[in-house]
């Protein structure tokens, strides 16, 4: 049997995080046994165009659309978010503890 390497256990949870929540590089390193990761976590997402992983969902700690430059076009980040019924407001998600999704509690 194939091991996943890091990233592929990345993009794994990613396609579990429900529409219209997000969650953060750091749940995601922490839920994978790699607290101190959610920079690579970050290199995952980046790396993620074309295998069907909604890296959109995934923000930093704070709620704050971090990743949105490796989208194209300059809002898409934010433009899918909005469109799962998520509010960003200044490149910061809305009612952050309302529409996280901890990968620990939930897979």
């Amino acid at each position: 049997m194939e091991t996943l390497n890091f990233f592929d256990k990345v993009y794994e949870v990613a396609k579990q995080i429900p529409y219209g929540k997000v969650t953060s590089y750091g749940a995601i390193a922490k839920y994978l046994g790699a607290s101190r990761s959610a920079r690579m976590v970050g290199y995952a997402m980046n790396g993620s165009v074309g295998k069907d992983v909604p890296a959109h969902r995934v923000v930093n700690r704070k709620g704050l659309l971090t990743g949105k430059h490796h989208f194209d076009g300059t809002n898409l980040m934010q433009q899918l978010l909005e469109s799962e019924g998520i509010e960003v407001k200044d490149n910061q998600i809305q009612n952050f503890e309302k529409v996280f999704w901890d990968p620990s509690k939930a897979i």
